[in-house]
Parts: C-alpha cells; structure tokens; sequence
C-alpha cells in the first residue's frame, strides 16, 4: 500500500485524523522476505502482523477495537527492526509486546503455548492440544493458529502438522518453511 493509499484509506475511515495527533492504532506495511506484512500496534502492543491483505486487516482492525487508526513511525518502527533483525538472523525472541485481542480466547491460550516454544525448536498440533489440557481438540487448535493476527512475533510457524508434514501457514507453505529454515528447525 503505497503511503498515499494508507493516507486516503485513513480519511474515509477515521476522518477526525488530521496527522497531528498520533492515532489510537499505528497502521502500515512493512516488506519482508516472506512478503509483505501489514502491522497495527495499539497501546497495548502488536495487535497484528499479518499476511492478509492490508485493507482486510485495516477493517478488521476499525471493526473489532478502534477506528482512530493511522501511520505513527514512532511505535511500529521498533516492529519493523524487530522483524529486520530476525529476518537477518540477529534476533531470536522478540521483546515487543503483543495485544491479542483479535484472537478469541481459546487461541489466545493456543497461541501463547507457541510463544513458550524456544527458537530453532518446533511442536506439533497435538502436542498443543495435550499441553492446553483439550487433547480432544487437535481441529480447533490448528484452527487457532492459523488464525493467529500476530504471525512470526507469535511463532505459529513454529507449530506444525505432525513429524514430518509442516501444514499450512497463513503466510504459504513457502514462508513456513523459510522461518524454520532461517531458524534451524529444519
């Protein structure tokens, strides 16, 4: 999205923004070598790191906790560093705060099991599924993490199918493949 579109897109969905005050909820891109993520970040943390497309996410984001949304450098400029230095290899847990607010409560339990999983490491659905104590619910769990709002911060990546089949990604398989590569875990 170029910085025009986000400036447009912001006027007809928060029109009170004038690009003074700093909005309630940073908005923008950032580019990575997996693709392009769209970030929002509220006081709270990173609300979304995301692979969808960033108007998907924009209006989820108006929808679901705020519509004072807009560019505000100063907070997701540490994401963006953050997210350069893992992707070159100079990071290996991210100290941002993440706001999981979009997740519903069942995955928010899920996806901060996969936060607990160290770097270079990976675990299986089922084995999620045991730890959060449902081990009946292997579907809901690979539900969850592919609805996680937080990709690569909140290392869904790091969960995969079974022993030998890494399952799906929000990002594409591609993607999956190239976090664990560049962490090891493959």
């Amino acid at each position: 999205m170029a910085a025009g579109d986000l400036e447009a897109l912001v006027r007809v969905t928060a029109p009170g923004y004038v690009g003074e005050t700093p909005p309630e909820i940073a908005f923008g891109i950032t580019q990575t070598p997996v693709g392009p993520l769209a970030l929002a970040a509220t006081a709270r943390g990173v609300v979304a790191c995301s692979f969808e497309n960033e108007h998907v996410v924009f209006a989820r984001i108006s929808r679901e906790i705020g519509s004072f949304i807009g560019p505000d450098p100063r907070r997701l400029d540490p994401v963006r560093r953050e997210l350069d230095a893992y992707f070159s290899g100079r990071l290996r847990a991210f100290t941002t705060p993440v706001d999981l607010r979009l997740a519903t409560p069942f995955a928010r339990t899920v996806l901060q099991m996969t936060m607990a999983v160290p770097y270079g490491s990976v675990t299986t659905h089922q084995e999620i599924a045991e730890r959060i104590g449902r081990p009946q619910a292997l579907r809901a769990v690979s539900n969850a993490l592919a609805a996680d709002p937080v990709c690569v911060i909140v290392p869904c990546h790091r969960a995969i199918e079974a022993p030998g089949l890494l399952g799906g990604y929000a990002g594409g398989a591609a993607a999956k493949e190239h976090l664990l590569r560049l962490e090891g875990a493959l």
